[in-house]
């Protein structure tokens, strides 16, 4: 007899729709094995063929943490690049580099943790150059365009899934896993919802991931938004991934829950598929999820739920059928894109026509970042690289271009007489932090293999870095980075500043006669002793800080010399403004400042470079002329030193407000745009930059702007002429405003915007489709989008605040009514204004409540047209806590008070306070909450 081979499992067989492949494996899996596919590490079922499987592989701007990759622009310089078709093109690029690292190093992964569409809201916040635009329109589509590109061309297998980070409203870094932000219901439709939304409908997103943070008093990783918003976007199955460390967080930093079993069910119920907690170790997490199925907080069909969103991500990958890609690695089509992206990515803010520079210029390249290439926490290690100096090099030849970093020139005399030294080291050369690749480099740790610094009569000269509130930098003659080690002993031994917590950064403080020198990574001073120089609790030691050179002499000689002097300056991606820490300030730091002065002050043709992931509050007016570019990548000196010499015309657009100084800044924790009249949509200062600025050496003419109001969109059509003497592209953009709103409405708000490439003389006629639904507003009235009737302008131009046309258009829309209190009452957090409130949780698993700012006082809500139809004698408040809650009507005083007489158990203990009220017909309300109480709901009856 002859043996045939079992069938294969439907599971197995391609001809089945993956939805039906998905219930057949998850059939066949044990209730362990499911509860094991939770953790970020889910392990391998031999049984069944299926191989281990990670969640999470960072490729915000390139391939991360794993060893030598093409390293792209950070994601914000992808967003001055205001350019779709390149962005979708770097992340086919980073996609193809996934698949072919994977191919000879099983730890990459495919399920991408990219793009970062988090808006950026506040310039201060520590993680800005992770995301594209303070613009939700714009953020959307690039990170549409991202998406793409990473999930692949082919029409059924996924090259890579792409998840979102991070859901929802997250834009500080301080107390970022225990601050909540109040994100009212309209800007929360209108601008923390928009960026997620238009990219998950596009189709190429698998998931997302929630942020460390709170909104409305309750902890993204157990949102009902998840199931309530982002799980109607799309008829895809999306895999919810939770940060790192967060599920732990709901018990250990928020308290939000009693014991780690009720938090992660709570997590899982609400949506989080796949928990990444305790690095590898999924014990933990897994001895969590079936403590709580023992007590009845989960069951099995709870877990179903959540592994067959991973099993429908891992087939569109081809993990069950065999399918895979070969990619492509380090390309020339890969080098030759980076520096197009670096290219475009330049902004040129400022020229007074110093600019482009012209062959046989003499260049004085100057600033603490004049020869850096500098890396973030979320790039790869560099195969390529270039400098600003580099680049002019290249390009001026090294005759025309002259260097001076301008650090200060140091040595640090101890209180016997001696002074720091650096040994020799060995000649092997190092190897660039993570070149071996690391699934956490947060665990990396550093070198033990150097000798310690010594003390003795000569000692080493330092190059000190002040990169603001006195944090400084000291690099040693051979060019490493004074750091500690985990045996606290002081090496010359990191090629840059960098890791989890930085080991490379100090401070000079006064003590006795001297300073002592605090490392910033331990918190302890250095002290000096005999088995060498190290950081300990006692015996520091006191130095006296010897200065060589002052770094703007250096940079005063060198400009001096120079026709025109380049001062490169910014910020170092890893120090002060980085995740884990926010920004202070919007100034450059003092060290960069000074350099600043003294090139201007020698020569005053200089042209400013800021290289920054941030805007800085900058006078650029004595200035020549001023760019600015995110770090960009491997390319990046090379793409400079292009523009600078007119080989290709700057066209990069602000992709957020460059505020003029920091009184203009709104608070970090307030999330309302609206009402703190926030980003382009509402300033109304005068910023130093504007959303959307950006020059060129190239002039453009707009003309016949007309605009047709069809069924569904209006139809906008302009002409854009290059009336310059070089090939440049323009962005045109389009914005809308509505002329006399009933509510708050943006100044104006980007509906559409293009980039072309334009010869001299030629013409192109842009024309856009945009949506009706683009002229809506959320009406909390009513809780739907609305489009108002009336007129609207539309404003053609080269940026949000450069209006080159405008035409006004009427729409029909549909009328307001008011809101109908006697049947509906009002929910507290649907408020039209506000002051001295927040919005808080009215249960942990849903719904909003407003509770009055802790320590601020009374807090006042106001609801505008509120029907009281023919009448009602009665008003009611569900509230918990204690405290009371007058009503008054337009502006009047209180006609009536509603006081919890008791205080209730609890803050989710909700209790009903009926007292009378006479009204009929339309009023507005105000509310006025004391006390630490939680207002849910007001009812009023007959």
């Amino acid at each position: 007899m002859t043996a045939h081979p079992s069938p294969a499992p439907p599971f197995r067989d391609t001809s089945l729709p993956f939805a039906k492949r998905v219930d057949d494996l998850l059939a066949r899996l044990s209730l362990e094995e499911k509860t094991g596919f939770l953790h970020q590490f889910a392990p391998a079922v031999e049984r069944l063929g299926i191989a281990a499987f990670r969640t999470g592989q960072e490729a915000l701007h390139g391939v991360a943490w794993m060893g030598p990759a093409t390293v792209f622009p950070q994601a914000v310089g992808l967003g001055a690049t205001w350019n779709e078709d390149l962005v979708r093109r770097v992340g086919d690029a980073v996609s193809k580099e996934i698949r072919a690292m994977r191919a000879r190093d099983e730890r990459v992964g495919l399920n991408v943790w990219s793009p970062t569409v988090n808006l950026l809201r506040h310039p201060l916040w520590g993680r800005g150059e992770e995301g594209y635009s303070e613009d939700p329109k714009l953020t959307s589509a690039l990170a549409t365009a991202y998406t793409r590109g990473l999930r692949g061309e082919h029409p059924v297998y996924w090259r890579t899934a792409p998840v979102l980070k991070h859901w929802l409203a997250h834009n500080n870094e301080t107390d970022r896993d225990t601050t909540s932000s109040s994100v009212r219901p309209r800007v929360l439709h209108e601008y923390d919802l928009r960026a997620f939304r238009e990219a998950v409908e596009a189709g190429a997103v698998a998931g997302v991931m929630p942020a460390y943070n709170l909104v409305n008093g309750r902890p993204n990783h157990v949102s009902p938004y998840l199931r309530e918003h982002l799980r109607t976007w799309t008829g895809q199955e999306l895999l919810v991934c939770s940060d790192a460390g967060a599920p732990s967080n709901l018990v250990d930093s928020e308290h939000y829950f009693a014991t780690h079993e009720e938090a992660t069910a709570a997590a899982l119920r609400a949506g989080v598929d796949s928990f990444t907690d305790h690095g590898t170790d999924s014990s933990a997490v897994l001895a969590r999820v079936r403590g709580a199925l023992r007590q009845g907080l989960l069951t099995e069909a709870d877990i179903d739920t959540a592994v067959r969103r991973q099993l429908s991500v891992r087939f569109r990958l081809g993990e069950f059928d065999g399918y895979d890609e070969p990619g492509a690695f380090d390309t020339p089509e890969h080098r030759a894109l980076a520096q197009e992206a670096a290219e475009q990515a330049v902004v040129l803010l400022r020229n007074d026509g110093v600019l482009p520079l012209s062959p046989g210029t003499r260049i004085a390249v100057v600033g603490l970042l004049a020869d850096e290439c500098k890396l973030d926490w979320y790039s790869g290690t560099l195969i390529h690289r270039s400098t600003p100096l580099d680049g002019l090099y290249e390009r001026f030849g090294a005759d025309h271009v002259e260097f001076a970093e301008g650090v200060d020139r140091v040595r640090l005399r101890t209180s016997a007489g001696t002074y720091l030294s650096v040994p020799k080291a060995p000649d092997a050369p190092a190897e660039a932090r993570g070149a071996a690749g690391a699934l956490d480099p947060a665990l990396l740790a550093g070198r033990t293999d150097l000798p310690p610094l010594t003390a003795d009569a000569t000692g080493s000269e330092l190059a000190l870095a002040d990169w603001g509130d006195g944090v400084l930098t000291l690099r040693a003659p051979d060019g490493r980075y004074l750091s500690v080690a985990d045996d606290g002993y002081l090496r010359a031994s990191a090629d840059q500043p960098g890791g989890w917590v930085v080991q490379e950064t100090f401070r000079l403080e006064p003590h006795a006669h001297g300073h002592l020198l605090r490392h910033l990574g331990t918190g302890r001073p250095v002290q000096v002793a005999a088995d060498g120089v190290k950081v300990a609790d006692t015996g520091p030691e006191v130095f006296e800080l010897v200065v060589a050179e002052r770094g703007e002499d250096a940079v005063a000689r060198a400009a001096a010399r120079a026709d025109v002097v380049v001062v490169v300056a910014g910020n170092d991606p890893h120090i002060n403004g980085r995740e884990t820490e926010d920004r202070t300030t919007l100034r450059l730091p003092a060290h960069q400042e000074r350099l600043l002065r003294a090139a201007r002050a020698a020569n005053p043709r200089t042209v400013l470079t800021l290289v920054s992931a941030y805007p800085y509050a900058v006078d650029t007016a004595p200035l020549a002329a001023a760019l600015w570019t995110a770090h960009g990548g491997q390319a990046a000196g090379t793409a400079l030193a292009r523009v600078l010499a007119g080989d290709t015309s700057p066209a990069g657009r602000l992709p957020q407000t460059w505020y003029a100084d920091d009184a203009d800044l709104p608070g970090l924790l307030d999330y309302d745009v609206i009402g703190g009249r926030q980003t382009y949509l509402y300033f109304e200062g005068t910023p130093l930059f504007p959303f959307g600025h950006g020059l060129s050496y190239a002039s453009f003419a707009y003309a016949d702007l007309t605009a047709q109001v069809g069924e569904d969109a209006v139809r906008v059509s302009f002409t854009v002429t290059n009336t310059g003497e070089v090939t440049a592209d323009e962005v045109v953009q389009l914005y809308t405003r509505a002329v006399d709103p009933s509510v708050p409405r943006p100044r104006r708000e980007l509906v559409a915007h293009r980039r072309i490439t334009l010869a001299p003389g030629a013409t192109a006629a842009p024309a856009f489709e945009v949506p009706l639904s683009a002229f809506a507003f959320w009406d909390v009235a009513h809780g739907r989008w609305r489009v108002e009737p009336g007129p609207y302008e539309l404003l053609a131009g080269a940026s949000s605040e450069d209006v080159r046309l405008r035409t006004t258009l009427t729409l029909d829309g549909e009328p307001g009514a008011p809101r109908p209190v006697a049947e509906r009452g009002l929910d507290a957090a649907d408020y039209d204004e506000q002051s001295g409130t927040e919005i808080t949780d009215r249960a942990k698993t849903a719904g909003d409540a407003v509770t009055p700012v802790a320590g601020g006082g009374p807090g006042e809500l106001l609801f505008r047209a509120c029907d009281f139809g023919s009448g009602v004698t009665r008003v009611t408040a569900r509230v918990a806590g204690e405290g009371s809650v007058e009503v008054s009507l337009d502006g009047g005083t209180a006609r009536t008070v509603l006081t919890l007489e008791t205080p209730t158990a609890g803050p989710y203990d909700y209790t009903s306070v009926t007292a009378g009220l006479t009204a009929d017909g339309v009023h507005d309300v105000t509310l006025r909450l004391r006390g630490p109480l939680r207002l849910a709901h007001v009812a009023f009856s007959a």
